[in-house]
């Protein structure tokens, strides 16, 4: 399938056929994943808010695990990086310009990373949680990505995330920025059973000729401690929805989310692969498989960008 470029720029996406496997969603899980798979994976992920960009040039640990986006970029030279973008309660002085300052410091700091960046832009605009106003979050990606635009970054795709498991008061489309400030359509992957909203935002996709990105996916209380059954309940729909799909990145947050702070009173378990050795040897047989690409010093020509042929 061919998919559609936006605003005359590339569009990072994987060949027919080929898979990221994206690792998240902190530093030290990130690593530890590596440690015991002893497999880089094609990226990274990480977040941040337009706000403070906490975590980006200097470690932060708010509760959610330890963020710090240039150790990832140093430590995985050869991986792309997935942000999450934090905009909550400020949709309107993103708007207005209030946070044009910090905007230009991730624009240079993407610049410099010199590889694809997939940018989730006020990431999961539909959870109710967030309370994002539809206007309100379409005038603020516009403005940041019109600012990036202005800023000649050639590195980064936008990513239209959605939480895609409640239904919601508002159309899903109204908080749509539309085609040209759009590059992926991403969604969350959490719960095996709720496929409704999900095979929506991926006809969505299709429909808009854009790729489908699982943007957050982790086994939330089927965890992986039970081994085969967690396996069943959980990681073989998420691999069925890969394939009917036609999902091109995946995205897996491999923590413990009982030994988070933030998450800890939601019990939603322990997710690393490396805790079940029957799901360990599962997910290892699964991406070793010829469709998911991993860390390798050509994976960024294979996504068409080539950082060190720019003048």
């Amino acid at each position: 399938m061919v998919f559609a470029q936006s605003h005359s720029r590339n569009v990072f996406v994987p060949p027919e056929g080929k898979v990221l496997m994206i690792i998240g969603q902190d530093l030290n899980t990130i690593d530890q994943y590596v440690k015991d798979t002893g497999a880089v994976p094609s990226g990274v992920m990480l977040y941040t808010s337009i706000q403070e960009l906490e975590g980006l040039t200097t470690s932060e640990d708010r509760g959610g695990g330890l963020q710090h986006a240039q150790k990832l970029a140093t430590t995985y030279p050869d991986s792309v990086l997935q942000i999450g973008l934090y905009m909550v309660g400020v949709l309107q002085q993103v708007a207005d310009g209030v946070y044009d300052e910090n905007i230009v410091k991730l624009a240079d700091w993407i610049k410099r990373a010199e590889r694809p960046v997939y940018l989730r832009i006020g990431y999961e605009f539909d959870l109710p949680d967030n309370h994002y106003d539809p206007a309100l979050f379409v005038a603020a990606y516009r403005h940041i990505v019109d600012k990036f635009k202005a800023l000649g970054v050639d590195n980064v795709n936008y990513v239209w995330h959605s939480y895609s498991f409640l239904r919601v008061d508002h159309p899903f489309m109204g908080w749509y920025p539309g085609d040209d400030d759009v590059d992926w359509f991403g969604i969350s992957f959490f719960e095996a059973y709720n496929f409704g909203n999900m095979e929506r935002i991926a006809k969505f996709a299709q429909e808009h000729g854009k790729p489908l990105m699982i943007a957050e996916a982790s086994p939330f209380y089927s965890g992986t401690t039970q081994g085969e059954k967690s396996w069943n309940m959980w990681f073989r729909h998420l691999f069925r929805f890969i394939e009917k799909n036609n999902v091109k990145i995946v995205s897996y947050i491999n923590c413990d989310w009982d030994d988070l702070s933030m998450f800890a009173a939601k019990k939603y378990g322990d997710a690393r692969i490396q805790s079940s050795l029957a799901v360990y040897q599962r997910w290892i047989e699964e991406i070793k498989k010829d469709q998911y690409l991993h860390s390798s010093p050509n994976l960024f020509k294979t996504l068409g960008y080539h950082p060190f042929s720019r003048p």
